[in-house]
């Protein structure tokens, strides 16, 4: 069974193309990589901060309504692009103090929640609804094309 299990990570392995067999970078190029992608998000959370702090928009149209909260999602995706490219960053090196750094923004999803929450309740103040989990299919969806767009080059 052993050799089976073994057999089969070798396999595996094998099958990996070498792209994402990348080398390590040394801990100051991967730290550096990983500040940028989180200098890139604290403008997006501070944004996002303002809508859980204020009233919610009105709009004069539900397709008005709509456009904002496609914004509002495209945010989030990008948010999300940059935290998974961090971590992507974060795991090139072998230096424990980067990756937490990049897992830091992590323990932030509460916040994600809580604001899927009020542009739930914008939304029926606009005359419109929308389904979380429709939203967060998009979000999954979108995150990875964004990442290959916001991506330092090599």
């Amino acid at each position: 069974m052993i050799a089976l299990a073994r057999a089969l990570v070798v396999v595996v392995l094998l099958a990996v193309p070498a792209v994402a067999r990348e080398p390590q970078r040394p801990p100051e190029e991967a730290r550096a990589r990983v500040e940028h992608h989180l200098r890139e998000m604290e403008p997006i959370i501070a944004h996002f901060q303002t809508v859980l702090d204020s009233e919610c928009p009105r709009f004069a149209s539900p397709a008005e309504w709509t456009k904002y909260f496609d914004g509002e999602v495209d945010r989030v995706v990008l948010l999300r692009a940059h935290l998974e490219q961090a971590w992507i960053e974060a795991t090139r090196t072998g230096d424990d103090d980067v990756r937490r750094t990049a897992k830091a923004p992590r323990k932030r999803v509460n916040d994600a929640l809580a604001l899927l929450d009020k542009l739930k309740t914008c939304a029926s103040d606009n005359g419109t609804s929308f389904s979380q989990m429709t939203v967060w299919r998009r979000i999954e969806r979108e995150v990875p094309q964004r990442q290959v767009e916001i991506a330092l080059p090599q």
